[in-house]
């Protein structure tokens, strides 16, 4: 896989998971059962948890997204795109389970492993910029 196409897969599962709770929110404004301004920061949360979850594993691939498209693009432009094509694959497929894995649940097990995926993700991302120096 090459960078540029995983950094397009990543921009698709970062916008999944924003559209997994803005459309169950959306029916909610429309009908008047929910003001528009009812999720604004600040005020309790009353969705249902697995959409808590959703907003939370969308929030966590937004924080990840500049790093690893900044780390594409220098590739793209340094002409050192065979450094980030090896791992490319790798660090979506972490960044997809890690989302996965968040919706799922919060068990310790659970925790565990989007920790884990989290960690492999940093690694390599810290392995390319190092790479590309």
């Amino acid at each position: 896989m090459t960078g540029m196409t995983a950094l397009l897969i990543y921009i698709i599962w970062t916008l999944i998971l924003a559209l997994s709770y803005a459309t169950y929110r959306l029916p909610l404004v429309l009908t008047g059962k929910k003001a528009a301004n009812h999720w604004e920061r600040g005020n309790p949360v009353d969705d249902p948890a697995i959409l808590v979850r959703a907003k939370a594993a969308h929030l966590n691939s937004l924080e990840s997204l500049p790093l690893f498209a900044a780390l594409v693009l220098i590739a793209a432009a340094t002409g050192q795109s065979d450094t980030v094509n090896a791992v490319a694959g790798i660090i979506v497929a972490a960044r997809i389970g890690q989302g996965l894995v968040h919706l799922i649940g919060t068990s310790f097990a659970l925790v565990f492993i989007r920790a884990s995926l989290f960690l492999t993700q940093v690694a390599l991302m810290l392995y390319l910029a190092f790479s590309m120096l």
